[in-house]
């Protein structure tokens, strides 16, 4: 009787160890992603942004600078959008 929880919690261990290690994280998710995809997943959610030639580059800088702390954006995803932003204005 014994034996069954010590089989079913090896189990356990085993099963979670496939599942993390063939899951893709949220950074590698976001990692792959574009400076446009993740503008429209990030900031289209909450309002609706001005087109991307309405701010110079330095105006872009410092709302994607205030937005990445509100929104929770790693620096890789700011920079993305950045980017994304400068090249398209």
């Amino acid at each position: 009787m014994k034996k069954i929880p010590i089989i079913i919690g090896l189990f356990a261990v085993i099963a979670a160890i496939v599942i993390s290690s063939s899951c893709a994280t949220t950074s590698d998710i976001a990692s792959a992603k574009s400076g446009a995809q993740l503008w429209g997943e990030n900031c289209l959610r909450c309002h609706n942004t001005p087109s991307p030639e309405t701010f110079s580059d330095t105006e872009w800088d410092v709302a994607v600078m205030h937005m990445r702390v509100r929104a929770n954006l790693t620096e890789n995803e700011a920079t993305k959008i950045a980017e994304f932003l400068k090249t398209a204005n």
